[in-house]
C-alpha cells in the first residue's frame, strides 16, 4: 500500500539536517496526514523519508525573551487550540486550526506541515498572514527567519532550501499586543472539508475605541497563495469605527484578491462572499476589541 524506499528517523534538528544532506532526494515527514496519503495515491512512489516526528524540541507554544510567541513546527493543531498562551493572546489562531479536518487529523497534523505544503487553502495560513508571522528555518548554514509572505512562493512551493527544515513560527509581540481578530471559513460542508475561501481579520482600536488604529486582513483561496489585502487595510486604518468604514473596508478587498473558477466555487461567487466575510470578520474583531459600530 505504501511504496517507501527508506525511512530515516531524526533524533534532533541537527540530525535531520545531516540525514537530508546524506539523502538529498529524501522528503520530510512529520505527522504524515498529507505525505502518507500522497504515497498511497502513488504521487510519491518509491520515496525516501526523513521523519522529524520524534524531535520534541520542535513542539510547544512558548514566549521568547522579547515576548514573541514561538510555536514549534511540530506542534499539533489540537495542542495549539488548547495552549493557554494562544487562548490568551491570539485565540483566533486556535479557532482557525480547530477547523482543520476532524479530531484525528488535528491530533496528528502539525502547524509546520500545514504551512510547508504551500497550499492557499490551509486554515492556519491566512491567520498567520494577518498576524505578521515569521517563519524560522534551520539548515546547514544555520538559522534564518522570513516573513511568512516571503515564505510562500507559488502554489505548492515554499522557500525551503536543500537540507533545510522549518523549525518554528513566530508571532512578534508588536503584531499581537492589543489586537483582536476573527477567522471565517467558507466550505461546502461544516466539517472535514477544504475551504472555498478563508478570511482572517484583526484590529487594534484607539484607546477610546472610536478609531481603527490598525487593521490587517488576509485571505486563503483568493489567489494562488495566501495573501494580505493592502487596499482594504488602507481603507480601514485610521478611520472611525462606523458602518461606513466597515462598508468601505469590505468593498476594497476586490481591488487586490484574485480568486479563480473551480469545481468548488465560481470566481464571481468567491468575490461575493469575500466582501461579506471581510465585513463580518471586521465587525466581529471590533466587537472583540470592545468597540461598537455606529451609524
Amino acid at each position: 500500500m505504501y511504496d517507501i524506499k527508506a525511512l530515516y528517523e531524526a533524533e534532533s534538528v541537527e540530525d535531520a539536517i545531516r540525514l537530508m544532506q546524506e539523502h538529498p532526494e529524501a522528503q520530510i515527514i512529520a505527522g504524515g496526514s498529507d505525505v502518507l496519503v500522497q504515497i498511497r495515491e502513488g504521487r510519491r512512489a518509491g520515496v525516501e523519508l526523513v521523519s522529524i516526528y520524534g524531535i520534541d524540541a520542535m513542539r510547544g507554544v512558548t514566549f521568547d525573551d522579547e515576548g514573541a510567541i514561538r510555536i514549534g513546527s511540530l506542534t499539533s493543531f489540537s495542542h495549539i487550540a488548547v495552549s493557554p498562551i494562544i487562548q490568551e493572546k491570539i485565540p483566533v489562531l486556535g479557532e482557525a486550526v480547530s477547523l482543520v479536518g476532524g479530531p484525528q487529523i488535528r491530533n496528528i497534523g502539525t502547524i509546520g506541515g500545514n504551512t510547508c505544503n504551500g497550499v492557499t487553502s490551509a486554515d492556519s495560513a491566512s491567520t498567520l498572514f494577518a498576524w505578521d508571522a515569521i517563519v524560522e528555518l534551520t539548515g546547514p548554514e544555520g538559522v534564518r527567519r522570513l516573513p511568512i509572505q516571503e515564505f510562500y512562493i507559488k502554489a505548492g512551493k515554499v522557500a525551503l532550501q536543500p537540507a533545510e527544515l522549518q523549525t518554528a513560527i513566530i508571532i512578534p509581540k508588536k503584531s499581537y499586543e492589543g489586537y483582536h481578530g476573527n477567522y471565517i471559513k467558507y466550505a461546502m460542508r461544516e466539517a472535514m472539508d477544504i475551504a472555498n475561501l478563508g478570511c482572517s481579520v484583526n484590529v487594534l482600536l484607539s484607546e477610546d475605541k472610536q478609531t481603527i488604529a490598525d487593521v490587517r486582513i488576509a485571505y486563503g483561496v483568493a489567489g494562488p497563495i495566501p495573501m494580505r489585502v493592502p487596499s482594504a487595510e488602507a481603507a480601514g486604518k485610521g478611520q472611525k469605527v462606523c458602518k461606513e468604514t466597515v462598508e468601505a473596508f469590505s468593498k476594497a478587498v476586490l481591488e487586490d484578491i484574485h480568486p479563480r473558477d473551480s469545481w468548488r466555487a465560481a470566481k464571481a461567487f468567491r468575490e461575493h462572499i469575500a466582501v461579506e466575510m471581510a465585513k463580518r470578520a471586521l465587525s466581529k474583531s471590533i466587537e472583540l476589541s470592545g468597540g461598537e459600530i455606529r451609524e
